[in-house]
Formats: C-alpha cells, structure tokens, sequence
C-alpha cells in the first residue's frame, strides 16, 4: 500500500510534474497542454496516497487499474509513470516522437504502466467499467480507476457505463471528472451543458462527491470514501483550472491543443519555478 504524504510534499510533486509536462510538450511541438496541467494533482494524489502498484512489475497481479479515459492528456501519466519509476524520465523528452514509447495518447503494448490504449472519447471509461465488473465477478480486490474530461462527458457511451456500473453495483470503480468547464470548441456549458452533474450522477445511483481538483487533501479524502463505499460505485467532480500552474494558459480554451513557443516556454518556466521557490 502506499505511504500518504502531506500536502506540501505532494504540492511539491505536482508542481514537478507540471515542469515535467511543459518542458515535454516544448520539446515534442505539439500536444494538449492546458488539459494536462491542470488535472496533475488528480494525478499525484491518486498514485502518491492510493493506488496500489508496482512499477517494478506492472502487471502486478494484485495492482489497481487507472484507465485514462481523457487519453490526449497522456502527457500527465508519462510524467507520473516516469517519476514513479516505470521507465526513464529521460523517455519524456522523446513524446509524440516517431519510435517513442510514449504517443499522442497512451498505448498499452508501448509504455509500462498504461492498463488501456485510449483517446476516443468515452471509450476508456467503459473499458474501467468493463475491468471493475470482471474483477466484481472473480471475487477479487483490485480497485479501479479511471479520469474523464467534463467534454467527454457529453459522450452517450457515457451514460450508457454509468447505467452499467450502478447496475451491477460496481463499489470497485472510483471515476473522476476533470471539471475544467472548458474544451476544445469552448465553455462545456456553451457547446452542450452538463449541468447539474451532480444531480445527474446521484440520478444514475452513483456515489458523488465534489472536491477543489487541485486539493491534494480533499482528492485524497474523496478517493478514501470512494474506497469505503459499498454497493454502487463513486463518481468524484474535481473542479479545477485548465492550464493550471502557467498564468497565460490558465483558463484559455486556445490552449487546450497548443503548446509553447521558446519565449511562452521560458515565461512559463519561470512562473514554475518562482512558485517552487514559495513552497520552500
């Protein structure tokens, strides 16, 4: 099991891993940034404080699954696999390069630690559901995981796994929402609204509960419920802010497929690093 961390510690990785994200995406000139920075301490809670895993063998029989529904922010797994200790960090600066074991969105038979190839949307969130009922069936621990976007969630194979999951009481699956309100044509709520998520899911018989997604204590406190309610699975809204971390990116929907020029990348950086400074 892991060994929970305080927030500050934990601050400190995620912050890491941001650098991590947009020194890769620099490198690789192309990518999804603003998604990938901000659902980074989704991230860092689940794999610090929760997940069962072994990056030494990854097909650990007894592991956790995380399924990344939301594949094309992939450059947020890479980051987390790598400091975890499933391949190089080195392997990070050779993203979406031809060869490479990490693409524009995760590849099973490619890159350690990644449990499904994902990126059509919706689809990596019934392939959760599918492991969670099969687990379920064989009468065995293993928790799953999975992360959607809120633009995904527009997605009717969506709802047909949330029907499914509650169905058969699927208390082994914890999915996320990465509540940013924005993709790629603009506001959620604009292109086609979500709201009230909340109720929807409680309608659909699901567990929810609604953090700050950049939290670490709250995900983690959300993730510990998760894992102690029995008989219907357990959806968790994390609000959070795409492009978190990098002032300009912030909350910008031009940024959800960009990625920075030299002088954006150097700007950026500095921001990273002077908030690193604050939490020495």
């Amino acid at each position: 099991m892991p060994m929970k961390q305080t927030k500050k510690e934990l601050d400190r990785v995620a912050l890491e891993v941001r650098k991590d994200i947009w020194t890769m995406l620099f490198k690789a000139g192309s990518g999804h940034a603003g998604g990938s920075l901000g659902c980074t301490d989704i991230f860092v809670a689940l794999y610090w404080n929760i997940l069962k895993h072994d990056p030494k063998n990854p097909n650990w029989p007894e592991r956790d699954y995380f399924i990344l529904s939301k594949g094309h922010c992939c450059p947020t797994l890479y980051a987390v696999l790598a400091r975890m200790g499933y391949f190089s960090r080195d392997e990070l600066w050779t993203l979406r390069q031809f060869g490479s074991i990490l693409q524009g969105h995760p590849h099973r038979l490619k890159t350690p630690g990644v449990e499904a190839s994902t990126g059509s949307l919706g689809q990596g969130f019934a392939i959760a559901n599918g492991i969670a009922l099969g687990l379920k069936k064989d009468g065995k621990p293993n928790r799953v995981f999975a992360l959607l976007g809120d633009g995904e969630v527009q997605e009717g194979s969506v709802w047909e796994t949330g029907m499914c999951a509650a169905h058969y009481k699927l208390d082994n699956l914890c999915a996320v929402i990465d509540r940013n309100m924005l993709q790629i044509d603009g506001p959620t709520e604009e292109v086609m609204g979500l709201e009230n998520l909340e109720s929807k899911w409680e309608a659909f018989n699901w567990n929810v509960i609604v953090v700050d997604g950049h939290n670490i204590e709250e995900l983690t406190g959300a993730y510990d419920k998760a894992i102690t309610t029995k008989g219907k699975p357990t959806m968790i809204l994390a609000k959070t802010t795409k492009g978190k971390g990098v002032s300009f990116v912030e909350n910008q929907v031009d940024w959800h497929g960009k990625v920075p020029n030299k002088d954006e990348y150097e700007r950026g950086m500095k921001e990273l690093e002077e908030y690193e400074r604050r939490l020495a």
